[in-house]
């Protein structure tokens, strides 16, 4: 299955890329001297390549068929940052200062989250 359409899915596919924790495989300059960029479909070529629907990374349900590196923002990854400040002991779970967007995403990782822990995906 893929990940969810719209904004919410690099989020997602963010999530469980930083999770999964072997981002060592998906390293740019070691990618393009073995020249798998095109294999990866690399989204920092945009040369055509959009449009493959072939997985190139997946993690359980969630699937990309972009390299996992380009295909995450950096918004995303302040999200990430977001929800790992928010889940920690002691923290306001407050929502009523924050942007909906925010508190939006915050909600979308915490379900990713006990999804995870719930179907025993978590690999540590």
């Amino acid at each position: 299955m893929r990940a969810q359409r719209g904004r919410k899915k690099k989020l997602i596919v963010a999530f469980h890329f930083y999770r999964e924790g072997n981002q060592t495989a998906w390293r740019c300059d070691e990618c393009r001297k073995a020249g798998l960029e095109k294999r990866r479909n690399c989204g920092y070529l945009r040369k055509g390549g959009a449009g493959k629907s072939r997985p190139v990374w997946a993690s359980g349900k969630v699937w990309t068929a972009e390299c996992p590196r380009s295909f995450i923002t950096a918004e995303s990854l302040t999200l990430l940052d977001a929800y790992a400040v928010w889940r920690m002991p002691g923290a306001l779970h407050v929502f009523e200062d924050m942007p909906a967007r925010v508190a939006d995403a915050l909600m979308t990782l915490h379900t990713e989250e006990r999804a995870e822990l719930n179907h025993g995906d978590r690999k540590d």
